[in-house]
């Protein structure tokens, strides 16, 4: 996978150094640092999905229900012989109303069920056979088309840039330190946020063993980005703290 790291401006990388003082032994103080560090680059969108949804309007709630559950059952036994991927994101059914303007008053239709499945596959032709499959049929609407980056692909880039985020981190630590004829040593702690595609994860404290078990946590939470060829953004920022020998 061809990965391009920019680096904006030779180093958009902002860092702010905080040299101090720590330990309770007076005779032999610990010296520590706390530097931050960026990495940006991209992942491929490497899957294509849709959504189908089935909606039944009844009189009954009972044979709305049922009437949906049944198509939904025609649609995903077909899927099963499709190399695709798919799961159930909507499983809904209320009584729908309308507003009557003549009686000034909103009136029952009758109960709603609406059931849908997202489609995902590797590539756009198998998800132009489901659209042929059931396009123009009654009561079943396609939508939400696009194109995303499958959490398999997400975690090694993920984990590639905050490696080098860390390692960003830690030549201005050593830059820094450099002033006072000293180096970086171990990394004591580390705190990240990571953006993927405008989708910004939660900054997470943690102790360096940890890091990368969140990184890959958000790479399956992650999912997003319409029907265009365009890779998917990464950026991922660190605030990390070494020990000056």
């Amino acid at each position: 996978m061809n990965q391009k790291l920019l680096f904006a401006g030779a180093f958009v990388i902002v860092a702010a150094a905080i040299i101090g003082l720590s330990g309770n032994n007076k005779s032999a103080p610990v010296r520590t640092i706390s530097v931050a560090g960026e990495c940006l680059t991209s992942a491929p969108k490497d899957r294509t999905a849709i959504t189908l949804r089935v909606t039944m309007l009844d009189k009954s709630a009972a044979a709305s229900m049922k009437q949906a559950s049944a198509k939904i059952a025609e649609i995903t036994s077909y899927l099963k012989t499709q190399d695709v991927q798919m799961q159930t994101t909507q499983f809904d059914s209320y009584e729908k109303t309308e507003w009557d303007r003549a009686l000034q008053k909103s009136v029952a239709l009758g109960y709603e069920t609406s059931i849908a499945v997202e489609v995902s596959a590797d590539n756009m032709e198998a998800i132009e056979k489901i659209l042929s499959q059931f396009a123009g049929q009654q009561n079943v609407y396609s939508e939400n088309l696009r194109m995303f980056t499958s959490a398999e692909a997400m975690k090694p880039v993920l984990e590639e840039c905050l490696g080098q985020a860390v390692e960003n981190a830690r030549t201005r630590a050593n830059a820094l330190a450099a002033g006072d004829g000293r180096r970086a040593g171990k990394m004591l702690s580390v705190e990240y946020g990571a953006s993927m595609g405008g989708a910004v994860t939660r900054p997470t404290a943690n102790f360096l063993r940890s890091a990368k078990m969140e990184m890959a946590a958000d790479a399956v939470a992650y999912s997003g980005g319409g029907i265009v060829a365009k890779d998917t953004e990464v950026t991922v920022n660190v605030s990390a703290v070494f020990e000056i020998k």
